[in-house]
């Protein structure tokens, strides 16, 4: 299909109210959706009919044949597929955008660079797929003749698990949704795909979904390779969890919500993995040089990252420590300056901005919290209201409440009377996204045991940065110790994504011809092996 043809295909794509189920539509739930304009309070044109659990079965009973065919397609060719779902995207045009500002409060600039990203994390992983290296292929050569007994020839390397489910997230209605990195990095791997549509995002979801479809069906992928259900999180959620057919589940969102699916999977009759990135208040330990030298630099740093995207990042900083003394006490003065002159922004839709409401007020009931500053501007019904709070470290120990995410324009200052307090806090501290480090270059050899131990507490950290950036890329690693995620060795940013929907698997004494391309001695593929312990790319003579 040409570009034109598929520019044409695209535009008919607006939204329908449909499943897809494979290569078929179908809406035989009476019962239906609509999307909120979260800044209106009112509902946007269209109707989503929910899925029935007929339609539920139909996706995974065709994801499941697809399967069968999908995970024997060459890299190249998957390449192709997910090249078609970018240039797709594209092709819907402004319409996409509008669709996704109006559910989202978003503004046009964001979601034009979160489509960037999108469609760069789907070329990111066709390249990782048509060149091939990802799977890990290992081989250890037979030894026939080795006392006291012979070696076997074995041979290793990633295959796919088989239909996997993707929850997607209400902050990126484009990057982490139904064609985003979860989806992205699955197709990649060789598993067909069932997106679970956000309630906030039904428009942009059909849009998006009918650009996958259609890639499937130009690049010849088997039907049932990727399907999008309509449906509330916990119903549909749940049904999907625990389907018998469903073999991996990827989630971005709230604890509560992350750990129900987790504990879902583990209560079926063959548990499945769950991977959860369910939050984190991601610290941020301020050493006393670097707010000695850089007060007022560091706080406008800090003014901008926490409001940023009205705070509603999983990498939001929502705990900055420091040393009390008179030179944290001007960072905050000049902290509260600056959320003061913050404009309350339209939050993603009704529930998250009352969440918000709720967890800050929540947080400033707890004994000990002291409201530092908050915007001048008090919004309306439809914003968060950016606010900073201050609590000493000894009443920060004393309650794990504290600990918890206000997901939004929000952090809290906790203020340490001594190193030995600092590394108190640092112990005590959940698992997390992200930790962040400012100081000066002699502060990280001083304390560098504080730096340690950070190291058991997330799964990425930061010198003199922000952590609310999270670029795509190899060597990215977005996930954490629990509560975090449910399983930090996994990251849901960059190629090391793929590997959540992948498995080893041994081939002992193969016979040559039924070899994987990937194994066979000619290393047709030309791919990085390792070879009887040493990396090569040499054929097997």
């Amino acid at each position: 299909m040409n570009s034109a043809a598929t520019k044409k295909n695209m535009k008919k794509a607006i939204p329908s109210g449909e499943n897809i189920i494979g290569f078929s539509v179908s809406k035989i739930a009476i019962e239906v959706m609509r999307s909120t304009n979260p800044a209106m309070m009112k509902e946007i044109e269209g109707e989503f009919h929910k899925a029935t659990s007929e339609e539920i079965d139909s996706a995974l009973e065709k994801a499941t044949d697809a399967f069968r065919t999908y995970k024997n397609t060459a890299g190249t060719i998957r390449a192709k597929f997910l090249r078609r779902i970018a240039d797709n995207i594209l092709a819907l045009g402004d319409p996409l955008i509008e669709r996704a500002m109006e559910e989202s409060g978003l503004p046009k600039g964001r979601l034009e660079g979160e489509r960037g990203r999108t469609i760069g994390q789907l070329r990111m992983f066709a390249d990782l797929v048509e060149e091939g290296s990802w799977v890990e292929a290992s081989i250890d050569t037979a030894i026939p003749d080795r006392q006291p007994f012979p070696k076997a020839d074995i041979r290793k390397m990633l295959v796919p698990v088989g239909p996997v489910v993707v929850f997607t997230a209400s902050n990126f209605p484009l990057a982490f949704s139904t064609a985003g990195g979860d989806t992205a990095s699955a197709l990649a791997a060789g598993n067909p795909v069932i997106v679970k549509a956000h309630e906030s995002h039904l428009g942009t979801n059909s849009m998006v979904a009918a650009a996958i479809q259609n890639a499937a069906m130009v690049t010849n992928m088997p039907d049932g390779v990727f399907s999008s259900l309509n449906g509330t999180g916990v119903e549909l959620g749940q049904a999907l969890v625990k389907h018998p057919l469903t073999k991996t589940v990827a989630f971005t969102g709230s604890y509560r919500a992350g750990k129900a699916l987790f504990d879902a999977s583990n209560q079926r009759e063959i548990p499945i993995p769950v991977f959860s990135e369910m939050g984190s208040i991601n610290p941020v330990i301020l050493f006393p040089k670097a707010v000695e030298n850089r007060n007022e630099a560091l706080a406008n740093q800090y003014v901008g990252s926490v409001n940023l995207g009205v705070g509603q990042f999983c990498t939001n900083p929502g705990l900055l420590i420091g040393m009390e003394n008179e030179h944290l006490d001007s960072f905050i003065k000049h902290l509260v300056n600056g959320f003061e002159k913050v404009t309350p922004s339209t939050m993603l839709n009704e529930n998250v901005c009352k969440n918000y409401e709720a967890g800050r007020a929540s947080l400033l009931e707890q004994a000990g919290v002291k409201m530092e500053g908050v915007s001048s501007d008090e919004g309306n019904n439809s914003t968060g209201r950016p606010t900073v709070a201050s609590v000493s470290a000894s009443d920060f120990l004393k309650n794990k409440n504290m600990q918890e995410e206000v997901f939004g324009p929000f952090t809290l200052v906790v203020k340490c009377q001594s190193e030995e307090e600092l590394m108190e806090v640092v112990l005590n501290m959940q698992g997390q996204l992200t930790a962040t480090l400012m100081g000066e270059d002699n502060e990280f050899t001083r304390y560098y045991q504080v730096i340690d131990e950070l190291k058991e507490k997330a799964g990425r950290i930061s010198f003199n940065n922000v952590p609310t950036g999270v670029e795509v890329c190899h060597s990215m690693h977005h996930g954490g110790p629990f509560p975090a995620t449910t399983d930090s060795r996994f990251t849901s940013v960059g190629t090391g994504a793929i590997k959540r929907f992948a498995r080893p698997l041994c081939y002992q004494n193969w016979q040559p011809s039924v070899l994987p391309l990937e194994l066979k001695n000619e290393n047709l593929r030309k791919i990085w092996r390792l070879i009887n312990g040493e990396w090569t790319k040499n054929p097997i003579a």
